[in-house]
This record gives structure tokens, C-alpha cells and sequence, in this order.
């Protein structure tokens, strides 16, 4: 075999779970991995410490953990230790669905109780990943489908929001956002219609790096986070001493359930659109297991649950690319940029915008990765029954958070505005009570 053909070989490893990519090849696949999360990794954060008080430098030390906590999660997904891991192309990052329910714990109970709860939550949620095999059946492929798809379409106002310039900026929506948003979509776009071979699927960091450049040159890029950032430091264990306090232990074990059923959708989802085929109990099991047991870790350094990102395989759907070794890479970039926080301080200069012109197209390809799994599962009334109530109650309600007014505060926290745990609720309930044989006689 010669030379060329070898290389060729090892480059078209990108389209399999295992086997090696030359490292020169792999870090661009990574690296496009990190771009697409590193936003939304670091805004719960900040979202959460704003809530409780915290001080800059805080939360300066919080995300520089997130990014270490990030890229541990990730690894372990990849290369599981003994069940803890799914051994698929999974990334990590810190999760936005318990924000609501932190911004309500952390100001009446202080940042230590949220400490002590992700602890107690993500030992409970890793002990259920462990023992997934003997609850798994209630989790039929018409439920996972119907979830992932929910997962999808709450993603569509993630990525909108980020095209017009990011939740609560002073210029959201203006012109300047629009043009970098619509630059980098086309971008991507074109580089897609346009590269050949392996390349094609570069396009999210072509797109990236296209949209950040006509940033800079339209000033949209602030660059005074880099002014007093370290150069090298390392996390801190136990910042904040853990308060085992029930009032926020129980509403947070909750949202680790709501969290684990994400957690299924996107193992699902990625499984259905990248791998073709449907998702073991083995997986389901690591998957969950990993996402319980590092949001435990995460508590030690400080940090708020971490679990799969959705926009991830949103764009491992998108780019066909699943090999492990690629988002290793990756992994370790988020390492670096753990150990390193100016490295980590330089890649949050991405505005919003650009992020979003490039996101917008992922998280639709969930949808229709969702979309498909319904159709394998088959056009019956039974599973039409199952997915138009489930969608229609889980997105329609939380449409209109009011219609949650007079019920308790933890049911809020849960319900109001997080339309993949009604959709998930919902679609359980149907499936376990509407006849097998509906629609059949």
C-alpha cells in the first residue's frame, strides 16, 4: 500500500467510531466540536452566579472548571471507565436545564446548598444509569423518538436566540447581528456545496471562523476579557463548602431525572442519525451513568451538573463524523482551556451571532433525525396518538409558562419552561396506558 492510499485510509476513519485519524487532521474536527458548545458551556454559569452573588473572580473560576469538568465528561463518554461511559462520540458540557431551578435555590438557600444537591443528584442519577437495564423497557423507541424530536425543536429558540445577538445584549436583533449571523450560515453553506472529500464536513468551523473574521473587522469583538486573564491556573477542589439542605436537594434530584431523559433522546438521536441504528442498554446504561457521576465531580470543583450537549450531536448528525480519536481532540482542547484560562477567555470571544448562524442548521437536523425514528416506529394511531398529544402539551404549555401559575414553586421549576420533560412525561403515561393493539380492529 502506498503512501497516498494509506493517508487516505486514515483520513476516512472520521466516518467510524473507532480507528485512528492523523492527529494534524483530527484537532480541526475537535476544535469545530468545542466552538459549537464553548458558548453555551460557559452561559449557565454565568446565568446561575449572577442569581447568587457571586463575585467575577468567581465566576472567572467556575467557568475555567466547566471547561476542565467538560473535557474529563467527554473522555469518559468516549473511553468509558468499567460502565461509567457510552463509548460513543458524546460531548459534554454543562447543562442549561437545571438553571431555573439553581436561580431559585442558590438566592434563598446560598450557592453551597446547590452544591450539596448536584452531589446527592448526580450520585442518584449515576446509580440509575448503572441499574438502567431494569427500568429501560418503559423507554419504548416511539417515547425515545418522540423525545429527541421535542429536543430538537426546544433547540430552534436556542439557536435564534443566538443569531440575534445572544438572551438580554443591549443590540439583540439589530442589523450588525443579522449580517454576521446570515455571513456565517452561508458560509457554511457554501463551503459544504463546494469542498470535496473529507473537507465537506469542516463547514461548521469554516463558517465559524469566516463569520469571527467579519467580526473583527465590524468591531463586534471584545477583547478586554483577555486584559487581566492568567495565562496558566489550576482548578480549585471544594471553592464552595456543600450544604446538604433538603428543600434543594429534592427539587434538584427531580430535574437529574428530567435531565437523564434528555440524556436518552440525545444517545437516541445520535445512535438513529450517525451510526444507523438503534441505541443498546449498554449505551443507555454509560451514557447516564457518565452524565451523573462527573455532575457529582463537577460539585467538588465548584460547578453546576454537566451532561450531553444536544447542539453536539446535532453537528456530529450534520457531519457524518463519529470517530472517537476526533473528539478526543477535542476533549483535550477543552483541557487546555481548563489548565490555560486565557485560552479558554480568548474562544468566549465568539459573539453570539456568529454562533448561531452556524447552529440554526444543527439543531434542525435533530428534528429531523427525531422525525425519522417516528417513521421507523411506524404511522400507526397508537404512535400517532402518542407523539402529536406529547408534542402538542409538552410545546404548546410551556409556550405559555403562565398556565403554570398555581402550582408549587418545584413543580415550576420543572415543568414551566423545560417542554422536553412534559413531552417525556407524557409520552410514558400514553404508552403505558393506550391499548397495544389501538387502531387495529
Amino acid at each position: 500500500m502506498n503512501k497516498t492510499t494509506q493517508k487516505t485510509a486514515d483520513i476516512s476513519n472520521i466516518y467510524k467510531l473507532d480507528g485512528r485519524v492523523p492527529v494534524g487532521k483530527a484537532i480541526p474536527f475537535g476544535l469545530q466540536h468545542i466552538l459549537a458548545m464553548f458558548v453555551a458551556n460557559i452561559a449557565p454559569i454565568i446565568i446561575v452566579a449572577g442569581a447568587c452573588g457571586l463575585s467575577d473572580n468567581d465566576v472567572a473560576m467556575l467557568i475555567q472548571s466547566a471547561m476542565l469538568i467538560a473535557g474529563i465528561g467527554t473522555i469518559i463518554q468516549l473511553y468509558p471507565l468499567w460502565r461509567i461511559g457510552s463509548r460513543l462520540p458524546i460531548v459534554m458540557g454543562i447543562s442549561f436545564t437545571f438553571v431555573s431551578v439553581f436561580c431559585f435555590i442558590g438566592p434563598a438557600y446560598g450557592y453551597g446548598a446547590i452544591m450539596g444537591a448536584v452531589l446527592v443528584g448526580g450520585i442518584v442519577e449515576g446509580l440509575l444509569g448503572l441499574f438502567a437495564k431494569y427500568w429501560r423497557k418503559v423507554i419504548t423507541p416511539i417515547v425515545a423518538a418522540t423525545v429527541v424530536t421535542s429536543i430538537g425543536f426546544s433547540l430552534l429558540s436556542v439557536g435564534a436566540d443566538s443569531f440575534g445577538g445572544g438572551s438580554g445584549s443591549e443590540d439583540f436583533g439589530s442589523a450588525q447581528n443579522w449580517i454576521l449571523g446570515c455571513i456565517t450560515l452561508v458560509s457554511c453553506i457554501g463551503f459544504n456545496i463546494l469542498a470535496k472529500s473529507y473537507w465537506k464536513q469542516l463547514s461548521v468551523l469554516f463558517g465559524l471562523i469566516v463569520g469571527y473574521i467579519v467580526a473583527i473587522c465590524m468591531g463586534a469583538v471584545d477583547f478586554t476579557a483577555l486584559q487581566n486573564t492568567s495565562i496558566i491556573a489550576f482548578p480549585k477542589l471544594l471553592p464552595f463548602k456543600p450544604v446538604f439542605d433538603m428543600r434543594a436537594i429534592i427539587p434538584t434530584v427531580l430535574i437529574f431525572l428530567v435531565s437523564a431523559t434528555e440524556t436518552i433522546g440525545d444517545t437516541s438521536a445520535l445512535c438513529s442519525a450517525s451510526l444507523k441504528r438503534n441505541v443498546s442498554d449498554k449505551e443507555i446504561s454509560g451514557s447516564i451513568a457518565c452524565d451523573g457521576f462527573i455532575s457529582a465531580l463537577s460539585s467538588v470543583f465548584g460547578c453546576i451538573p454537566i451532561t450531553s450537549f444536544s447542539q453536539n450531536v446535532g453537528l456530529v448528525a450534520m457531519t457524518k463524523v463519529v470517530n472517537r480519536f476526533t473528539l478526543l481532540m477535542g476533549a483535550i482542547i477543552m483541557l487546555l482551556a481548563g489548565i490555560f484560562p486565557i485560552f479558554g477567555s480568548f474562544l468566549a470571544t465568539l459573539p453570539d451571532a456568529v454562533l448561531g448562524g452556524c447552529t440554526i442548521m444543527m439543531f434542525g437536523t435533530i428534528v429531523v433525525s427525531g422525525i425519522n425514528m417516528i417513521s421507523a416506529c411506524g404511522i400507526t394511531q397508537r404512535n400517532t396518538t402518542i407523539v402529536a398529544l406529547s408534542m402538542s402539551v409538552g410545546i404548546g404549555f410551556t409556550q405559555i409558562p403562565e398556565l403554570f401559575r398555581f402550582m408549587p414553586q418545584i413543580v415550576q421549576s420543572v415543568f414551566a419552561e423545560n417542554c422536553v420533560a412534559i413531552v417525556f412525561v407524557m409520552a410514558i403515561i400514553l404508552n403505558l396506558i393506550l391499548p397495544k393493539d389501538m387502531g387495529e380492529k
